[in-house]
């Protein structure tokens, strides 16, 4: 049976204002704000990182690696490529070639719903990747199955259609369409703003209880 590759069109990309304002937003600042959009907890990253960029999204099955780089041949500078691992098994489909593929095409990161591997590599290769473990078993391009590319997925649990906005840092993965992103980054910015004012009162050793009744600064 000849393997089925799906390749979609890719929306639009995220405006680089978009993304100049969610520099310094915290996927933790929105926790605080929003209950929906979160990757999976057990997806770290490799290294400590952060991350922003436009959702390229596939779904990989089994140990077929071609669709992997299908996706990569569509990527431009400042997307994110988030990858389904359809059968939630043990195979990594991120190692350092692909890495250094999706380097090399301008990627922000990687967001996988499963294990990676070459460790050492991802490291020295500075790509931030987010994914669940890592695993010796990887996928193979003598292994075709199929796959799609630009399609709704679930990663770690979570919708990611193409074209969201991903944010991702040390404390996990957010995504959202992008107007859903540009409101809640307005509200984590002025979260943030009076946190910072909120440290300051707390490191005098004032009361949390009296920083409300004082003027914003």
């Amino acid at each position: 049976m000849t393997p089925i590759y799906r390749i979609d069109d890719r929306p639009p990309s995220s405006s680089i204002a978009l993304q100049n304002m969610l520099c310094d937003v915290e996927t933790a600042t929105i926790g605080h704000i929003e209950h929906l959009g979160f990757v999976s907890d057990d997806i770290r990253p490799v290294f400590p990182a952060r991350a922003v960029g436009t959702a390229l999204t596939v779904a990989a099955p089994g140990r077929d690696g071609i669709v992997i780089y299908k996706a990569i041949d569509l990527l431009l500078p400042g997307d994110v490529l988030v990858i389904s691992r359809v059968d939630r098994d043990d195979i990594a489909c991120v190692g350092g070639g692909v890495a250094t593929a999706a380097k090399a095409k301008g990627a922000a990161a990687i967001v996988i719903d499963g294990p990676c591997t070459d460790i050492d590599e991802l490291v020295a290769i500075g790509l931030p990747v987010w994914c669940r473990g890592r695993s010796s078993k990887t996928t193979n391009r003598s292994f075709p199955i199929g796959g799609s590319v630009n399609v709704p997925i679930a990663c770690g649990a979570t919708a990611v259609l193409p074209g969201y906005i991903v944010l991702a840092d040390n404390e996990g993965v957010f995504v959202a369409d992008a107007t859903r992103m540009a409101d809640l980054a307005m509200l984590a910015i002025e979260r943030q703003r009076r946190s910072t004012a909120l440290r300051a009162h707390l490191s005098a050793g004032r009361s949390i209880f009296d920083f409300q009744k004082e003027p914003c600064p």
